[in-house]
């Protein structure tokens, strides 16, 4: 694996209360577009590795090509707090439009943000990374939301948690807001279970709507030390439910 860092950042960075990586330089070392490093492999131990030090993989769309591993700055989170839910997005969650469950179909899920309308054959999920985080689902780290409607999946979200600490991946949707529905339920079902910390990874607009927000790479990574050890754990598969007036 090939690091790709500044010249010097030993001599010029405060570095995060982490411990250090088996294999990948310090986040810190990331440069402007926040790149780490490239190649590795998406083995389970890799990738955990990586989520614990706020680095994540993000292919360039074809699995005989090295792994790009990022750290952006700024890091886009998501706080409980500054969830924003819409008046129509609100109106959607309070007449039970859909049926939300998690980990019921997490295979299907991440296939879906694979194959959404607009994404076939220019996505960063390759047929390599979907075995990689199918695997770590397995393992108990990666969790999906499903949003059903008449029993036929219309949308959902994924990621993977560590201690406390939440790293959302992709979403994709069928049908209108059905996407949002995933996050939001996400978000609720988090703050419930005591995880400090939803990674979001990079701002966009859609998710700027929601309430998410960038800060600077070391208050991320400090916020992540923090998140790490906490003994939270993401629940059982099944319905979810959570009132909305």
């Amino acid at each position: 694996m090939a690091g790709l860092s500044a010249c010097g950042w030993e001599d010029s960075i405060v570095m995060a209360p982490l411990p250090p990586s088996k294999y990948f330089p310090p986040a810190e070392s990331a440069d402007e577009v926040g790149l780490v490093a490239i190649g590795g492999r998406l083995d389970p131990d890799w990738l955990l590795d990586a989520y614990r030090h706020g680095i994540f993989p993000w292919p360039c769309g074809d699995d005989r090509w090295p792994i790009p591993w990022f750290s952006p700055d700024p890091r886009a989170v998501l706080e409980w707090d500054r969830l924003h839910i819409s008046r129509s997005l609100r109106r959607t969650l309070r007449k039970k439009l859909f049926q939300v469950t998690c980990d019921r179909a997490f295979g299907a899920v991440i296939r879906g943000c694979a194959e959404a309308p607009g994404r076939r054959g220019a996505t960063w999920i390759t047929p390599a990374m979907i075995r990689a985080y199918t695997r770590l689902h397995q393992m108990g780290y990666a969790h999906s939301v499903e949003v059903w409607r008449e029993q036929e999946l219309v949308g959902g979200v994924y990621g993977v948690a560590i201690g406390g600490a939440f790293s959302a991946e992709s979403m994709f949707h069928l049908a209108p807001d059905a996407s949002k529905v995933a996050l939001v339920y996400l978000v609720r079902h988090l703050q419930a279970q005591g995880y400090q910390l939803l990674d979001v990874q990079e701002l966009s607009p859609h998710l700027e709507r929601l309430g998410a927000r960038g800060i600077a790479r070391q208050e991320f990574l400090r916020r992540l030390a923090e998140a790490l050890p906490l003994p939270v754990r993401f629940g059982p598969p099944g319905k979810m439910d959570f009132d909305w007036s």
